[in-house]
């Protein structure tokens, strides 16, 4: 998939993330779902808060701050196809843990346009990436520009999946 289509995927995602926000009942939003597991808020803070830092190892990545590393083949399949092997639960890496926090929908609707800006800039620049040049995801190894960039496409569309199992639990 080319950068391109991969970075208009994202934004009409993101539109999706946003269609979905607004039609969430703001008592619905914090509330921690019968079925148990993250809240609405809990999934959008998670999601935009790694997409964004997702972003920021895209820009190391382009910088030149990363090594020479290989990249998995199992990771390069899971970016092949788009998507994380069917029925597979993930859990939060250690290091990563707790970064998820209650937020509101108005802090939501602000992550989604921050992590759009970001977007913007970054795409705008990720044909000056080397593609030998990598830095460490916590969960899938060492990832060069593009296997971020193509990596948060998978993992905010993993995370809709998400959103409709919470809508379905209410």
């Amino acid at each position: 998939m080319s950068n391109s289509s991969v970075f208009s995927s994202l934004k009409d995602i993101s539109a999706a993330y946003s269609a979905t926000l607004n039609k969430i009942p703001e008592e619905q939003f914090q509330l921690t779902p019968p079925a148990g597991g993250w809240s609405y808020s809990e999934v959008y803070s998670h999601i935009f808060d790694m997409s964004i830092l997702s972003l920021k190892e895209v820009e190391n990545c382009i910088k030149g701050d990363g090594k020479v590393k290989a990249t998995a083949f199992i990771v390069k399949v899971i970016l092949f196809f788009g998507s994380f092997p069917p029925r597979a639960k993930y859990k939060v890496p250690k290091v990563l843990l707790g970064r998820e926090r209650k937020i509101s929908k108005i802090a939501a609707a602000d992550f989604i346009k921050r992590f759009l800006e970001q977007l913007h800039l970054v795409y705008s620049q990720l044909h000056l990436a080397d593609p030998l040049i990598k830095t460490r995801h916590p969960r899938l190894g060492y990832l060069n520009a593009e296997q971020w960039f193509r990596f948060i496409e998978i993992h905010l569309k993993h995370h809709l999946k998400q959103l409709k199992r919470i809508e379905k639990s209410f």
